[in-house]
């Protein structure tokens, strides 16, 4: 979640933005007339960011543009796009809350700020908070990834466990840095670990 490109909203006077959210469904039953299902970041207590949802009211008065600033239609949007949007202030109080559509903009793809590794463990050193994946008899097959405060550590089922837990042949799934040293092995700091 830490580094989730999704975008927090921003209120100014009657008008809202938000710079980038995720379009998780579309409808254009009666065009020009439809709606877009977001989803966005919000930041709360301690820093903790969660993930809501808004329903976008299309109507014919909504500007909807491509990254290049031309027209384009609703119905060319679909389910995973990113777009920016500014709307009215004024919202329903259902689940999710819903607001009329001043301007879309319709974004490439945010460039990830992570990458993902799906391997092995090969050793761990709970007391220095390190974690090496590949083949513990092969340095140049492994990745060594840094476990901070911050590292999410989660079971098969989802429910957080502690680093203790995880043993040596077991495969996980590492949501990382993009950033490694160039060292032998590369290392990197782990944002999530899952056990497969």
């Amino acid at each position: 979640m830490k580094n989730d490109p999704r975008g927090t909203v921003f209120q100014q006077g009657n008008i809202m933005r938000i710079d980038s959210a995720l379009v998780e469904d579309v409808s254009a039953p009666n065009m020009p007339n439809g709606f877009l299902l977001i989803s966005y970041a919000v930041t709360g207590p301690n820093n903790t960011v969660s993930i809501q949802n808004l329903r976008l009211n299309v109507h014919r008065n909504t500007i909807i543009l491509n990254s290049f600033g031309q027209n384009m239609c609703l119905c060319s949007i679909r389910k995973g796009m990113w777009v920016s949007a500014v709307f009215s202030s004024r919202m329903t109080r259902s689940i999710p809350p819903q607001s009329n559509a001043f301007l879309i903009i319709v974004r490439r793809e945010p460039q990830a700020s992570f990458d993902i590794t799906i391997d092995r463990i090969a050793s761990i050193n709970v007391r220095n908070q390190v974690l090496h994946t590949g083949n513990p008899g092969n340095i140049n097959s492994q990745i060594r990834f840094i476990i901070t405060d911050d590292t999410t550590i989660t079971g098969r089922n989802g429910r957080p466990v502690d680093l203790r837990a995880l043993r040596p042949g077991q495969m996980v799934r590492i949501t990382h840095s993009i950033v490694q040293t160039t060292s032998v092995p590369p290392q990197t700091v782990a944002f999530h670990i899952q056990l497969l």
